[in-house]
């Protein structure tokens, strides 16, 4: 904690403020409009409305809410999948680039079914290695330079941070010779979160990552969730109808109603004092 300097003629000097971290994802009265109905009778239906969200490193933003809340619009527009019709996205302190392309590698998501992020087809030493085969080219085309292909000199390399990935998230390097259909629920949810961590990404998207695991498997998976964090330094947004694993991973709480935030605060004072009325409906259904 800053504090402040007396001299010795008596005077007094102001503490110097601490500097403000910058937020690894910031979005500013972002709005989502789209658009419904026929041509000829459209009318414009909001799902996000002048959202205002601060992710920073290290930290997991917990967003809840029941279905049609906005959540999803919500990790699309904090992903930069889908722009905004009004507002502004920052990611890292600079506006959110218009081709996608820019971020790869730099921010991931883990989906509610692994299956929808693992190629069937593949073997998953090569699903967990496409991202950073991917953010590697990306980053070579960038610095039109050739030097240090993917394939050949490299490729042992990124064998062994599979491996080194694969043992973080509690599997056996083995593992990367096997297809998903040859792992159980659990471990190609590991997988994805592998595949997602692979490229050391600053921002990651939980989308209801543990809603279609068993209970005892969901523990295992939040558990990892808080480990890798702690270890990578990644900010994260949490989307769940889950109050019970949200509150394990989340340093704080967004409630979103009908495309709004309605709601804000630390995940003990959310938990303990809510402010909202539709918070406290949200808790007592849990």
């Amino acid at each position: 904690m800053n504090q402040m300097s007396i001299h010795r003629d008596g005077s007094v000097e102001p503490p110097t403020p601490t500097p403000t971290p910058t937020p690894v994802l910031e979005l500013d009265r972002a709005s989502v409009v789209f658009p419904s109905g026929p041509p000829w009778r459209r009318r414009r239906v909001p799902a996000m409305r002048e959202v205002t969200l601060q992710v920073s490193a290290g930290e997991t933003l917990g967003v809840v809410g029941e279905s049609g809340s906005g959540k999803t619009t919500t990790a699309m527009v904090a992903l930069g999948l889908r722009r905004p019709t009004t507002g502004v996205v920052r990611f890292e302190g600079a506006s959110m680039p218009r081709r996608r392309r820019a971020l790869a590698g730099r921010m991931q998501v883990v989906l509610q079914h692994p299956q929808w992020s693992l190629d069937p087809r593949m073997r998953v030493g090569r699903s967990v290695a496409e991202p950073l085969v991917v953010a590697e080219r990306l980053a070579r085309r960038a610095a039109n330079t050739t030097s240090g292909a993917i394939n050949g000199s490299s490729s042992g390399s990124i064998t062994d941070a599979v491996a080194v990935m694969l043992e973080k998230v509690g599997l056996d390097a083995s593992v990367a010779k096997r297809h998903p259909h040859e792992l159980s629920g659990g471990q190609r949810q590991r997988v994805a979160i592998a595949r997602a961590l692979i490229t050391r990404p600053r921002f990651v998207v939980f989308d209801e990552a543990v809603s279609a695991l068993d209970v005892s498997v969901q523990a295992q998976i939040l558990n990892l969730v808080v480990d890798v964090q702690a270890e990578y330094g990644f900010g994260a947004l949490f989307i769940s109808h889950d109050l019970g694993a949200v509150r394990y991973v989340a340093h704080r709480i967004a409630v979103m109603r009908h495309g709004c935030v309605v709601e804000t605060a630390d995940t003990e004072t959310f938990y303990r004092t809510p402010e909202h009325e539709y918070s406290r409906q949200l808790l007592e259904a849990l």
